[in-house]
């Protein structure tokens, strides 16, 4: 019966995509519609397949078939991000790279760099957290992920909201929110797959064999609920027509900015630190074979920083129509939470007490370090570049675009790498990685990738800064705008190479994950369906 109901109800949304698709207002939407339809298609042809075939899951084994599928979209999707992030480098060094003429804007750097920034931040990283937190909460609650086939539809509506979004941006489909491009109608479907995320993840717990809850499972809660809270506030908007991708924001003026920063700070300090702090807390140990150094200072780093880090958010309106008080209590907040971010470093590095040997022989454990020593770099320098005195000289130019990177290739990309690195052969039950000597070059590419990145736009963002404050004896500014733009030609040549540098690691990654589930060995068969035992 139900295997009916799911028939009728993807055949109402082919049907009714097809006929949004034929009143849209606007390319994106039409398009977008056109992907539903299709999706709810093979959909429709999928379930129509296995009609009647009965499908059991069994309690006693971990569900890694949607772990897996999840390892293989986060590689996808992070070499689609970092190329697409070498796209738009070289297209602000060399501005005749913009091929808008060309293609009607599809290819305009304004039209990709959304399609960049959602690529690294919700499909690299959205899948790599995704995938990790169903890895990590079955292993530590030693039961299957609850739900049956909830993971599944995590999974592909994940994938779904990908592909709508990437192929709204370059067709002009945007509300303008930074990190929160995405439009009315795929807000609304965020909300439903991240809902099923959520129940998936807490059903676990629930049902969990374990009296004690693991740290690591404390900071995927916390960023799966905290997330789901922001995303909601932040996009409460106003479609213009049901057949229009525009919509108007409910807040206006400086509350509408004040309510986007909110989001903004907190998308970096849930999504991007949280749930990467819950995989560091379970792969790290993992990988170095060594218990957590301190749980009393994982629990204390996890409250401290859950409860300061909402409050962070203002620091990005200084000098602005937002009231002096509002920015300067997110600047003391910015400045405190230095601490309890630096406690969640010391914990990781210190995790490696009596095991520092392995540095030297195990590149994937080099990885995660260098990730926790990145993290624990950009703590420091964000809560630096909140201090007014401080803001007046960066803000607005390429020293914050240095510091997102330093984190976001550094912390997030490094994290997720080891992850991947320990994960494949586990999860496809091979003997061992393909080249450990491949995981070496990838660490030096991406490190080197990143100190070019990095360090060019910090020069160029304290040059820029510098030039826009420079005055004459009269008190008139003595550079324009397109004087800034030139002297830093150099810098972005740089970026863009270290950006390269970073892609040639992930390809050079891809190449090993897959030679190590076609070449290597495998282990011996666990069981007839060479299932993990949830034990």
């Amino acid at each position: 019966m139900w295997d009916y109901v799911k028939l009728v109800v993807y055949g109402v949304i082919a049907v009714l995509a097809a006929i949004g698709a034929n009143y849209a207002h606007d390319p994106a939407y039409m398009v977008n519609a056109l992907v539903v339809m299709l999706a709810a298609a093979i959909a429709f042809v999928y379930e129509l397949r296995h009609v009647g075939e009965v499908r059991v899951h069994p309690a006693n084994e971990y569900m890694d078939g949607v772990v897996r599928a999840g390892v293989i979209a986060t590689t996808f999707w992070g070499v689609v991000g970092f190329l697409v992030g070498v796209v738009i480098a070289f297209q602000l060094a060399f501005p005749s790279l913009n091929l808008g003429n060309v293609t009607d804007g599809v290819l305009n750097f304004g039209r990709l760099r959304p399609l960049h920034t959602s690529a690294v931040i919700f499909a690299f990283g959205g899948n790599g957290l995704i995938m990790s937190a169903f890895y990590v909460v079955q292993r530590t609650s030693g039961t299957r992920l609850w739900g049956g086939n909830l993971g599944w539809f995590v999974f592909w509506g994940w994938q779904l909201m990908i592909v709508l979004a990437a192929t709204s941006y370059v067709l002009g489909g945007t509300q303008s929110r930074e990190y929160a491009e995405t439009v009315w109608y795929i807000d609304w479907w965020i909300v439903v797959v991240w809902l099923a995320f959520l129940a998936a993840f807490v059903g676990t717990l629930v049902n969990r064999k374990e009296p004690h809850i693991y740290v690591a499972n404390w900071f995927y809660l916390s960023f799966i609920i905290t997330i789901a809270m922001l995303h909601v506030v932040n996009n409460l908007q106003v479609p213009v027509s049901i057949f229009s991708s525009q919509s108007v924001s409910v807040f206006s003026g400086v509350q509408d900015a004040m309510v986007q920063w909110w989001y903004g700070h907190n998308a970096v300090g849930f999504f991007l630190t949280a749930g990467f702090l819950g995989m560091m807390y379970y792969f790290v140990p993992k990988q170095a074979e060594r218990p957590v150094y301190s749980y009393k200072l994982s629990i204390i780093h996890f409250w401290a920083l859950i409860f300061l880090y909402i409050w962070a958010g203002p620091h990005h309106l200084h000098y602005t129509a937002l009231p002096e008080w509002a920015s300067t209590l997110g600047m003391v907040m910015s400045i405190i939470l230095w601490m309890p971010s630096w406690g969640g470093m010391i914990n990781g590095l210190m995790t490696l007490s009596g095991a520092w040997d392995k540095l030297r022989t195990d590149p994937i454990i080099r990885m995660m370090v260098i990730s926790i020593g990145f993290y624990g770099m950009s703590t420091f320098e964000g809560p630096m570049m909140s201090i007014k005195a401080v803001n007046s000289l960066s803000h607005y130019t390429d020293w914050t675009i240095g510091h997102v990177h330093s984190g976001a290739l550094g912390w997030n990309g490094m994290i997720t790498f080891g992850a991947l690195y320990f994960l494949t052969p586990r999860l496809w039950n091979r003997e061992s990685l393909y080249s450990l000597k491949l995981v070496s070059w990838h660490f030096w590419l991406a490190t080197i990738g990143i100190i070019l990145y990095a360090s060019s736009m910090w020069v160029t963002g304290i040059m820029e800064g510098l030039m826009w404050r420079e005055v004459d004896a009269n008190g008139f500014l003595v550079n324009a705008f397109a004087d800034t733009v030139a002297a830093k030609f150099p810098m972005y040549v740089v970026r863009g190479t270290g950006g390269l540098m970073y892609l040639a690691g992930g390809l050079i990654m891809t190449y090993n994950l897959w030679m190590t589930v076609r070449a290597q060995p495998a282990k011996a068969v666990v069981n007839a369906n060479n299932a993990v035992p949830a034990e």
